[in-house]
């Protein structure tokens, strides 16, 4: 009888290296310090309280006595991401730079050798985060404009209809409102990323935001005020939010969106650049 050969099965060699963390590891990874750290519940619930709570504010101090009031109603609804903004540029920039002030970013690093991916990781559970959070927050704020705002003046007589997700604009300022949060946290994490002290870039990120509009404010020339409006990220970005006079806008809602998605962007690349090039 003949024998058939069979080819005997391939071993794990000798002295070969282990293999590393896969990417779903060191998403997991960046998932469990994020569960475990107690700031980050308290920092996702104050953005949604902060959130609401101004937003609930504006919409109980907003009237609308007569047609042409020249108010927006989403805008006004979702006043709140003003103030909610700064809490996710907090959680975001803590999510990397206590790392770098405690010094566990080389334990991190020598455990995911792959700076980029656990970047990319810290990108992804930062940001899915935060786009929970801040959709339970605009959704807050916009049943709040929806019961409010009519007690008002908003109504079909002023020439305003109920804020309803089943209109295109509505949908298009709340989606986007979360978005937006969402864009901030990936700017604020970039920043955080390329200067490693939590305090230093929690300051960068709030000047970012806020001084442009300040400047804006300050600026006489019409034509300098308006660029610095569509090249901040803050003004060009809520943009989004807008329903009404759409074509005074410094740029559409989508191009707003679009600026301070280079924004983060930018700062992620830049983030993920230094991030491989510098020592732990």
């Amino acid at each position: 009888m003949s024998r058939v050969l069979q080819a005997p099965r391939a071993g794990p060699r000798l002295g070969a290296a282990p293999a590393g963390p896969t990417v779903r590891d060191t998403v997991h990874a960046e998932w469990t310090k994020q569960r475990t750290s107690p700031g980050t519940f308290w920092l996702l619930a104050g953005l949604i309280a902060m959130t609401v709570a101004v937003s609930v504010a504006a919409v109980a101090a907003t009237r609308c006595p007569a047609v042409g009031c020249g108010q927006d109603p989403a805008k006004v609804t979702f006043t709140g991401t003003y103030l909610g903004q700064a809490v996710v540029a907090v959680l975001a920039v803590l999510s990397a730079g206590t790392e770098y002030s405690t010094g566990m970013i080389r334990t991190t690093l020598a455990a995911m050798p792959r700076r980029t991916t656990v970047l990319a990781a810290k990108a992804a559970v930062v940001t899915g985060l935060v786009l929970a959070a801040g959709a339970i927050a605009v959704l807050g704020c916009l049943l709040a404009g929806r019961l409010v705002l009519p007690g008002h003046g908003f109504t079909a007589a002023h020439g305003f209809a109920p804020l309803s997700l089943g209109t295109g604009p509505v949908l298009r300022a709340t989606a986007g409102s979360a978005l937006y949060l969402g864009l901030i946290g990936l700017l604020s994490l970039g920043i955080a990323t390329m200067v490693r002290d939590p305090a230093v870039a929690i300051g960068i990120v709030l000047g970012l935001l806020y001084l442009f509009p300040i400047v804006a404010a300050l600026v006489t020339d019409p034509y300098f005020a308006r660029h610095l409006q569509q090249a901040g990220p803050m003004t060009a970005g809520l943009d989004i939010q807008a329903t009404t006079g759409l074509h005074g806008l410094p740029l559409s809602p989508w191009a707003g969106l679009g600026v301070l998605a280079a924004w983060a962007a930018g700062a992620m690349l830049a983030g993920a650049l230094l991030l491989r090039l510098r020592d732990a």
